[in-house]
């Protein structure tokens, strides 16, 4: 991606270097753990973080002072902050040519373990949204988690992730996140994945809109960056993560989407820049 001169995000609390000490209930191992399997299994992290509420997981942030920094991190939160700057630019254009508002979510940064508006999470949960808070919360060993471990690699990789979780914060600014979440407690697990995938798919499409638009603002695309992206969602697909921890697939517990249906929903919102083609929840689950 060319980021040269693009400005960054202000809208940004930087808890690097804080670790999160529990009070009672679950304790930070057994947070890892859940978090680490949740995420090989392409969980939703919020589901984390609700069961870390109910079992009496809040506890207070320790900044250690000695921490610093490595120069990769520093580069890496400088990109972060460009990539939101750049979520900021687009989305609050298209709301504007929709008569709307757009407030910006703020991104946290956080090493290791952090405590937001949704409860206790660790970088093993991945990055989220808490619609509680509207922040998106992200460790930035994530991205070298995604390229050590699933190989996904490269700038606009990790832009489609910072853009996904964006993506939510959109859903919940028009309301399509707590109608699903409501739809979601009064039905049966199964039927809540399904929704759950349809929010995911929709958040990716969200992603592919906002790569479209900044390259029309910016030039940032240079070639293979599509292709990234592509392959950033074709490896956190459920169906491949589950193969990869498991070696087969149980359908029915996908809440995130197969690599094909994150792959599809993503290029077609970075090849249309159409948000009217977005609609995951009027087509058959099939379909999708």
């Amino acid at each position: 991606m060319k980021l040269d001169g693009r400005r960054e995000s202000t809208n940004v609390d930087d808890r690097r270097g804080g670790t999160i000490a529990t009070a009672g209930g679950i304790g930070l191992g057994g947070l890892i753990i859940i978090g680490l399997i949740t995420l090989l299994m392409g969980g939703d992290p919020t589901d984390v973080l609700e069961n870390v509420q109910q079992m009496g997981g809040a506890g207070t942030t320790q900044v250690d002072p000695n921490w610093q920094p490595s120069a990769e991190e520093e580069e890496l939160a400088t990109f972060a902050k460009q990539i939101l700057a750049g979520t900021e630019d687009v989305w609050t254009k298209i709301f504007e040519q929709n008569g709307r508002t757009y407030v910006p979510p703020k991104l946290v940064l956080f090493t290791g373990a952090v405590q937001s508006g949704c409860g206790g999470a660790t970088s093993s949960s991945g990055p989220f949204y808490c619609s509680a808070d509207r922040c998106v919360y992200l460790d930035l060993s994530f991205f070298t988690s995604m390229k050590r471990q699933i190989g996904a690699d490269g700038d606009f990789a990790y832009a489609y992730v910072i853009a996904h979780e964006v993506g939510h914060h959109v859903q919940n600014l028009l309301g399509t996140l707590s109608q699903a979440h409501s739809q979601m407690a009064r039905v049966s697990k199964a039927q809540s994945n399904q929704i759950s995938v349809r929010l995911e798919l929709q958040a990716d499409f969200y992603a592919g809109i906002w790569g479209y638009y900044d390259n029309k603002l910016y030039g940032s695309l240079e070639a293979g960056d599509i292709e990234e992206a592509l392959n950033a969602a074709s490896k956190i697909g459920d169906d491949y993560l589950q193969k990869q921890s498991m070696g087969y697939t149980v359908p029915e517990s996908f809440n995130h989407g197969t690599s094909a249906q994150r792959n599809r929903w993503l290029k077609k919102g970075l090849t249309t820049g159409n948000i009217s083609l977005g609609d995951t929840f009027s087509p058959k689950y099939s379909e999708l």
